[in-house]
C-alpha cells in the first residue's frame, strides 16, 4: 500500500539533507528549524505524492492498526523535549538525538507493515546516533547527512521489497 516506504522514506531523506545542507553551508539554526517544521509536513506530503501517484494514501477503516500507526508517528514530536535538551546541553547533538529518536519510531513498523528491514533501518539510525554523538562529538551535521542518505537508500531497498509479490504473481513474458 505504502509501496514499501518508498514515497515517505524518499520524502524524510530529502528533509534531513536540505536540513544537514543548511546546517552545513548555513547555519545550524537553519537546519535545525528546517528539520523540526519541515518534519510536521512529511506526512501530508507523503500522502500527496501517494494521490499523486494513483496509490491509496491510508489504511482501510477497518484496519485496526491504524490508530497504532498514528500513535506511532506522534513519538516523534513527543520526543522534542528530549532532543532540545540534548542539543541545548551540547549543540553538536542535535542530529544524533533525532537520529535515535526516528530510528526507535520506526521499529513498531517491523509489525505494522510486516516488513523485518525496517529493523534494519532502526538498529542503523539508532546505532549511527549513538556512535557519531559519542565518537564524533565535533561533528554538527554528519548525523543529518547520514541520515538522509540511509533513508533514501531504504526507499528503493523497501520499493523492491515490496515489488517482489507483484513480480511473482506477473505472468512470465513470450
Amino acid at each position: 500500500m505504502f509501496m514499501g516506504g518508498l514515497v515517505g522514506a524518499i520524502v524524510s531523506g530529502s528533509l534531513w539533507l536540505l536540513s544537514a545542507a543548511l546546517g552545513t553551508w548555513s547555519s545550524p539554526r537553519r537546519g535545525i528549524a528546517a528539520l523540526v517544521i519541515g518534519g510536521s509536513f512529511i506526512f501530508p506530503l507523503m500522502v500527496l505524492l501517494l494521490r499523486a501517484m494513483g496509490r491509496r494514501a491510508s489504511l482501510s477503516a477497518g484496519n485496526p492498526l491504524g490508530g497504532l500507526a498514528m500513535q506511532v508517528a506522534f513519538t516523534i514530536p513527543l520526543s522534542y523535549p528530549l532532543i532540545a535538551a540534548a542539543t541545548i546541553h551540547r549543540l553538536n547533538w542535535f542530529y544524533p538525538a533525532f537520529m535515535i529518536v526516528v530510528g526507535a519510531h520506526y521499529l513498531p513498523f517491523v509489525f505494522l507493515y510486516g516488513m523485518w528491514q525496517f529493523a534494519v533501518l532502526s538498529v542503523l539510525l539508532v546505532g549511527g546516533g549513538v556512535a557519531i554523538g559519542i565518537a564524533m562529538p565535533d561533528a554538527f551535521s554528519l548525523g543529518g547527512w547520514l541520515t538522509g542518505l540511509v533513508l533514501l537508500l531504504f526507499a528503493f531497498v523497501g520499493r523492491s521489497i515490496a515489488l517482489r509479490p507483484e513480480r511473482q504473481e506477473a505472468p512470465p513474458a513470450s
